[in-house]
């Protein structure tokens, strides 16, 4: 009687684990340059938005912009002129810079990327991070350094990721500098997006295997 019994158990727990480990995936980063964005990319600007214009809660171009700290912080301005892979206008923190800018893209994408400024004239390490999300699910983290071009510390912040994505948090180094600036937002997708196994895929797979154990058990 234990020999079955314990023959059940084990098998719920290859279960579970297959579906905590699923759960749990998280996929390869990299960092690309821009030219990782070719033809068949999408670029999003702020060209024809007035200076002034609330970015949290904004949506241009099918991505939904929200910042952690609320209104009145990041607005459409003409930030640090054209410089960092930026030009006016552009995304530019008036307020409290500490918070978390949120995109919500409009598809899933394994590639994205970003020019930006913020406001020191030196080299500045982890000037700006990204983090991607699919949903809720994180999928993986990277810091950027940024490097006067020609004059504030910024570029191009790009990033490739083995798992697709469709939520980007950006935040900046706040306390190297007070403030800001992004513009010349890219996505695109390189490869053929193959979604990661579904919850309801792996609970598949534990019931075939539960099926397998019975029938052997009958077996004996």
């Amino acid at each position: 009687m234990r020999g079955p019994r314990l023959m059940r158990w084990s098998s719920m727990i290859l279960l579970v684990a297959i579906v905590l480990s699923a759960s749990n995936a998280v996929g390869s980063t990299m960092s690309v340059g821009i030219g990782a964005f070719g033809p068949g990319s999408t670029l999003t600007t702020f060209t024809g938005l007035a200076d002034g214009t609330e970015v949290n809660g904004l949506t241009v171009n099918g991505i939904l912009f929200n910042y952690s700290v609320g209104n009145g912080q990041v607005q459409i301005d003409g930030g640090p002129g054209t410089t960092n892979n930026i030009a006016p206008p552009n995304i530019v923190s008036v307020g409290n810079n500490t918070g978390v800018l949120s995109m919500t893209l409009p598809s899933f994408v394994d590639t994205f990327g970003y020019g930006y400024a913020v406001l020191n004239t030196v080299a500045v390490t982890a000037a700006t991070t990204i983090s991607l999300f699919s949903g809720a699910t994180p999928v993986g983290v990277l810091s950027y350094n940024g490097v006067p071009d020609p004059t504030f510390a910024g570029g191009f912040a790009g990033i490739e990721s083995t798992i697709p994505f469709n939520i980007v948090r950006v935040t900046f180094n706040s306390v190297a500098a007070p403030a800001f600036a992004l513009d010349n937002i890219r996505t695109a997708t390189t490869t053929v997006l193959v979604p990661e196994p579904s919850t309801m895929l792996l609970l598949g797979t534990g019931i075939a295997v539960l099926v397998f154990f019975r029938r052997t058990r009958k077996g004996i």
